[in-house]
Parts: structure tokens; sequence; C-alpha cells
């Protein structure tokens, strides 16, 4: 008996969910797409917020910034749950090797203890920034307009809870909670951090999302990444032995680089919609740019005294603030 198989292809009445056929055609939607594009609640939400009656509970008005699509914020990433939570498990496999690596060979043990003590004062207390942008990520996704543009945020949310908390491994190598409780005491009372404190803080009132945005994950991230996991520990303490923190803050370096593009996309299509946005983008860049280079070098300075190799903080200050303006002028903007 022979028995002949035959294939048949059978064709989906649609290709798609309505919604993304009429923003992007009649054809497969990717999984993107299909987790992010016009999610946002527009009717029916029954009631004003009670703590703020003259703004609808998802209001575009928050903002000083005017889109005519707010779904046109795209993640060239293309996060969305699956794929960020996939993405982030194999960092943090790579992390957790790292500071296995760093323990069981005593690494830290090695470096000199000037280098210990430096690096205590400067990255354990960094973990309260971290949660501080935590905080501040978490507002612009509960306040932001439209799904491409806040879901990103709670992603940036939670890395930046992760960047605390291993901030906080590195303070117990170096110090056990002992550490941790002097960095407390620092960010509270130390004089070289209380202007980062209160650019942390101030961000915390700023009532708009995209202004919000812009200090913490441009103004910034923009310029602490950079100097402090570049400038100082990639290149000033591994030439001092410290090589094992460039290996235990690894996640840091290529986080920013990662975020930056998404950063970046943002940035560069809210200024191409008008020019008031653009004005109003290069007027909170040059408010928050200023405040934070500002915030920024005494830290800096901890690490890069007057004389230290390499050159201090003013001059790392001016070259990485140089390199910000250079990035932001690529995407039309005057920083």
């Amino acid at each position: 008996m022979q028995i002949d198989l035959k294939t048949l292809a059978i064709e989906p009445l649609r290709p798609a969910y309505d919604h993304l056929v009429k923003r992007f055609g009649n054809k497969p939607a990717t999984r993107y797409q299909e987790a992010s594009y016009d999610l946002q609640a527009e009717e029916q939400l029954h009631y004003r917020p009670t703590w703020d009656p003259a703004h609808a509970l998802y209001d575009k008005s928050w903002s000083k910034i005017v889109m005519q699509d707010w779904q046109a914020l795209k993640d060239p990433r293309q996060y969305y749950y699956s794929t960020y939570t996939l993405a982030r498990a194999k960092q943090q496999d790579t992390a957790e090797a790292n500071f296995q690596f760093v323990s069981n060979y005593g690494l830290f043990a090695a470096m000199p203890e000037a280098l210990r003590t430096t690096a205590r004062q400067l990255l354990v207390p960094l973990r309260h920034a971290a949660w501080g942008s935590n905080l501040n990520n978490t507002f612009i996704c509960g306040y932001g307009y439209g799904a491409p543009f806040t879901q990103p945020c709670i992603y940036q949310a939670m890395d930046q809870l992760g960047i605390a908390q291993y901030l906080s491994r590195i303070g117990l190598l170096l110090g056990d909670t002992e550490a941790l409780d002097e960095a407390k005491q620092d960010w509270m009372s130390g004089e070289a951090w209380q202007a980062l404190r209160r650019y942390t803080e101030d961000c915390m009132v700023v009532r708009d999302p995209v202004e919000v945005f812009v200090a913490q994950n441009v103004a910034m991230d923009g310029l602490l990444y950079p100097l402090v996991y570049e400038r100082v520990i990639d290149d000033a303490w591994s030439l001092q032995g410290g090589s094992s923190l460039a290996l235990l803050t690894q996640f840091m370096s290529e986080w920013h680089a990662e975020t930056r593009t998404w950063v970046d996309a943002v940035l560069k299509v809210m200024a191409a919609e008008s020019d008031a946005n653009r004005q109003q983008l290069d007027a909170w860049l040059q408010h928050w740019g200023t405040r934070a280079a500002a915030a920024l070098l005494p830290v800096l300075s901890i690490a890069l005294p007057e004389g230290a190799p390499g050159g201090n903080a003013d001059a790392a200050m001016t070259e990485y603030r140089a390199a910000f303006q250079a990035r932001m002028a690529k995407l039309g903007l005057n920083a």
C-alpha cells in the first residue's frame, strides 16, 4: 500500500491584531509590537485622581513635551518582559561568576589597602544614588504616557535596584556591614555627597515625567557612569592594582552602553517632533547637566584628587562633559 503525504498551508484570517495592522500594515507583528503598542489606557478611566483632579489618571499634559504620537518612542533594544528578563538573566550569571572568582581567589586581599579604602568611600555610597534612580524611573513609568516610553522605564528602575545590590555586595567584600553603615552616614552627612543627594531628592519632587527622564537617565547617568565606571575604575584603578573592581562592575559598564541607545533614541524622536520640544529639552539639559556636573565633582575628587596620576577630577569632568555635549549634539540638542 502506498501513502502520499501532502502539505497544506493554512493562511490565517488576520496576520495581526487590528490595532497593529492599522499602525504597521497588514503583516505579522513582532512580539515586541504586540507587547508595547497601543496599550495605553485612554478611555473609561471613571474618575480623576483625588490628589490632583485637574489631571486625568493617565494624562499627556503631565509633561511640557508634546507628541503627536507617544507610541513613536520606540525602544531600539525591543525589550518586552520576556526578552528583558532573558538578557538580564545571562548578565546575572556572568556577574555571579565574577563575584565567585574574586571571592575564591582572594583578589581583594591583593589590592593595596589605600585603594580598598578609596573604593569603599566612592562606590558603596553610590548604592543610595542607584536607589534614588529606581524611585525616579518608577515615577516616570507611573506618570509617563505610552507603553513604548514607560515600559523601558520600569526596566530601568529594576536595573538600578540590581546595581544598588551589586554595590552593596562590593561593600560587604570591602568591609562587611560596617562599610554599608559608613556609606549611609556619608550619604546622609558627608560633605562630598550632599550635592548629589540633593540632586537625587530634587528629582523626586519634579512632576513632569520627561523632565525627570532628562534629569536622571540623561544628565546624571550620562556623566556618572562614564566617569566612575570608565574613567575611575577601568582606567585609573586598574593601573593601581584594582582590576578586580573592574570585574565586579562589569555589569554597570555594559548596562550603561546598552541603555544609552534607548535614551538617545527617545531624545532624538522627541526633539525632532517640534522646535518647542527641542527648546524645552535644551533648557532641561543645560539646567540639569550643569547641576549634575557640580554634584559629581566632589564625589569624583574622592578617587581623583589633585595630583592624581592621569589627571584630577576637574580635568576628567571637563573631558567627559565635552563628550556628553557632543553626544547630545548628534541628537540635535544643545547641552
